[in-house]
């Protein structure tokens, strides 16, 4: 697995390539935000762990240039910051963030989320390899989602969670998932964070898949205890 290290404090860098490195991860480092995105174009890492405050480019402009960039290859983004406050975990999560830890942090437990995260996959528990409700399509194996507007399809363009997230609601149309459900089912057992990350990838998806993400069609809110996919006529192929 590589991952890609943005932190301009050269002790602190130094110290979480150690740590991963000898946990076997190819580890490759830099210190401002334009060398992070050089970088990341030059060679598309698994997981990037990436400072808030940082030269050029701060963390939270990397992270959101990073989700707008297509490819097939859609890394984890570790949130490195010496800043705690609630409102800095929520702008880094919206960004497209998919954990946030605090400095200073404990190496062990930093090598722990860096597992988590390269860890989670949507687990499946049968043998169907694909949904389809008269909306969606969604295949696992080729990890493709399109989506049927009257006569016509266009494929989705999700990212790894994103698809995940579909992939789950569509697995079970009409099921009422709350926030805990959906992290046992996306992230395991070995989750680190806030759980109102569930929020921010639901908001995401509603974007791509939604006419009206204000007023959702098929990814509703069920107040009080989370979320549910409707779609007439759903149907498991």
């Amino acid at each position: 697995m590589d991952i890609l290290i943005v932190e301009d404090e050269a002790e602190i860098a130094q110290l979480i390539q150690l740590y991963l490195e000898k946990e076997g991860f190819s580890c490759r480092t830099c210190r401002d935000g334009l060398a992070a995105l050089e970088m990341f174009q030059e060679q598309k890492p698994d997981l990037v762990i990436l400072d808030l405050m940082i030269p050029a480019l701060d963390g939270l402009e990397v992270c959101a240039r990073i989700r707008q960039k297509p490819g097939s290859k859609d890394p984890y983004i570790l949130m490195l910051t010496a800043r705690g406050e609630e409102l800095d975990r929520i702008i880094g999560l919206s960004t497209g963030a998919d954990d946030y830890m605090v400095k200073p942090f404990s190496p062990k437990e930093l090598v722990a989320r860096v597992r988590a995260l390269l860890r989670r996959t949507l687990r499946q528990g049968g043998q169907t390899q694909s949904y389809r409700t008269s909306s969606f399509t969604i295949d696992l194996d080729q990890r493709s989602a399109t989506r049927h507007l009257n006569d016509r399809s266009e494929s989705l363009d999700l990212t790894t969670l994103e698809f995940d997230l579909l992939a789950t609601f569509m697995s079970y149309p009409g099921r009422v998932w709350n926030r805990t459900q959906l992290i046992d089912k996306l992230w395991g057992d070995n989750f680190f964070g806030d759980e109102r990350v569930v929020d921010t990838h639901v908001a995401r998806l509603r974007k791509k898949i939604e006419l009206d993400p204000a007023n959702p069609t098929f990814l509703k809110t069920v107040i009080g205890v989370g979320y549910k996919f409707e779609d007439t006529g759903a149907l498991q192929v």
